[in-house]
């Protein structure tokens, strides 16, 4: 019987996705199975391995990268851990849209509930 679940994360890039687990401490395997119950595994692109043997995973769907894990013996927060990908990979994402583009970001502050601005401009 697998305990994996899978929750859906709007990632479509998994270099991107790749460098923000790494930005943010976690040890990353590429293309390698994700461990759960009782020795289960499911594969997955991307995997963050865990001393108590139940790691996380990101595989890709058709559209996204989606998480998959043990939760209950992967003894995470997951809304924490959900939002601190997503925050980071958003920002990360909008930072290399904004230079793609040739624009050069001006200013950027982050507010007291956490909303990140930024006011980019590009000299035409």
């Amino acid at each position: 019987m697998s305990h994996f679940t899978t929750i859906k994360v709007q990632i479509k890039n998994g270099e991107i996705l790749h460098q923000v687990l790494q930005e943010l401490g976690y040890q990353v395997e590429c293309d390698t199975k994700v461990r759960g119950y009782q020795g289960n595994t499911t594969e997955a692109e991307y995997v963050i391995r865990q001393n108590n043997g139940y790691d996380l995973g990101f595989r890709r769907t058709e559209e996204n990268y989606e998480l998959v894990a043990d939760f209950w013996g992967a003894k995470i927060n997951q809304q924490e851990f959900v939002n601190a990908i997503s925050h980071n990979y958003a920002h990360k994402t909008l930072m290399a849209t904004v230079q793609e583009q040739g624009f050069d970001v001006e200013e950027e502050e982050t507010l007291e509930d956490g909303t990140v601005r930024v006011v980019v401009g590009r000299w035409v």
